[in-house]
């Protein structure tokens, strides 16, 4: 998918979010004014405070609306990263709606509870609670499958928000109907559980809004997993400061790769592309990833020398490469040698491509840095695409070249 088919991808989604947030805002408003008047008329402190719940609602649906139109603005010089986040601000104020209708619900249970009254009009007061609960529970639904699909933080939000609802008119239907049967404290108790649902959703959206502004990691696995996917990429030594921020539906993101010393601009930005192409694979929502690449640090430098004969450090070194017998591979820590040890050649009994298998041989053997400079285009293409370097051995025994690679820095 080109970047014009992604662009026209992002903007149907926030349109078809946009939709369902218009959808929402008119569901909401019928409710409220249904719930309300007929709340007024029956005398039912449950199913006005639920119409008052409503009614924020239709306020949370608008937020919502108002930061789903906002994200389709294009990028600009004063917001390079867009006008994502417009949709988290939504969340935020559908958030501090959810709290102060919960409030306003807790004061008019309390008076129910305190001060119940029977109801007018038990029959209708019930069928509008029923008919609350059914539109609540298609609402959520609704919101939520097309929330998920878009992945929009702020309508899934909305979608929690409708949950909410479903039974909190399902606590004003048992509200409703015990207070029919005459037990008229129950309305009141019903509208302060309500209430409570209600608070608690608040601060858990809002909660969520606020990590996201301030740039917080609220999933640690999804670090974990962009490491996993950079570190497959071949070349890729290692993977440090990965960080990843949300901003509405999307993600930004960036990390540090580590790759052999001396790598070359065409190379290290060969692997940068493709870490970058199999993150935004596996992640989808991923909208932007900065890769910054830098060389590993390594605590040794690993040699080879190739090898006339094998007799230990008293073995004749050779000029040649492929058709050498053998290599005596070693180790510098900090100016001292350690590990070595004369590996056999795999490659000195083929009749064709020597040089090549030997140079694969050395990659194996994870050299940095050959003692021969006899190489033909073929081999030296194979350790140049591997960093591995070729320089002149100093010294004529095998002791001697050893010792001097003591000083040698790449």
């Amino acid at each position: 998918m080109d970047i014009t088919d992604k662009n026209q991808l992002k903007k149907d989604r926030l349109i078809k979010g946009q939709r369902a947030a218009k959808y929402s805002t008119l569901t909401n408003l019928c409710l409220s004014i249904i719930k309300g008047f007929f709340g007024l008329m029956s005398g039912s402190v449950a199913l006005i405070a639920d119409s008052i719940h409503s009614f924020s609602d239709i306020f949370a649906s608008l937020a919502v609306y108002i930061g789903l139109k906002l994200s389709q603005k294009k990028p600009d010089e004063k917001f390079p990263y867009g006008y994502y986040k417009t949709e988290t601000m939504a969340s935020l104020i559908v958030a501090v709606i959810i709290l102060f209708g919960g409030l306003e619900i807790a004061l008019q249970s309390l008076n129910g509870i305190f001060d119940p009254q029977p109801l007018k009009l038990p029959l209708i007061a019930i069928l509008v609670a029923v008919v609350s609960v059914a539109a609540s529970l298609l609402l959520t639904r609704y919101e939520h499958k097309i929330g998920n699909e878009i992945k929009s933080p702020a309508l899934m939000s909305d979608a929690k928000h409708s949950l909410i609802d479903v039974f909190s008119s399902l606590l004003v239907f048992t509200g409703v109907l015990t207070s029919y049967m005459g037990y008229l404290i129950f309305q009141g108790v019903a509208g302060l559980m309500v209430a409570l649902l209600i608070l608690w959703m608040g601060w858990k959206i809002g909660k969520d809004a606020v990590l996201v502004l301030m740039d917080a990691s609220i999933d640690p696995k999804l670090i974990q997993q962009i490491k996993g996917v950079a570190l497959a990429v071949e070349g890729v030594e290692g993977v440090n400061g990965v960080k990843v921020r949300s901003s509405g539906p999307y993600l930004f993101g960036e990390l540090h790769l580590e790759t052999k010393k001396n790598l070359s601009v065409e190379k290290a930005h060969e692997i940068s592309d493709k870490v970058d192409e199999m993150v935004r694979k596996d992640v989808e929502k991923l909208e932007t990833l900065l890769v910054q690449v830098e060389p590993v640090k390594k605590d040794f430098i690993r040699f080879a020398l190739p090898l006339e004969n094998k007799d230990g450090l008293n073995s004749v070194p050779s000029s040649h490469f492929g058709k050498v017998p053998y290599f005596l591979i070693w180790e510098v820590h900090d100016g001292e040698i350690k590990n070595y040890q004369i590996k056999d050649n795999p490659a000195h009994y083929l009749e064709k491509k020597k040089g090549i298998k030997t140079a694969e041989f050395l990659v194996k053997e994870k050299v940095n840095v050959l003692l021969g400079e006899e190489l033909g285009e073929g081999p030296r293409y194979v350790l140049s695409g591997e960093i591995i370097h070729c320089i002149r051995p100093e010294g004529s025994t095998t002791k001697e070249i050893m010792v001097n690679t003591k000083n040698i820095v790449l």
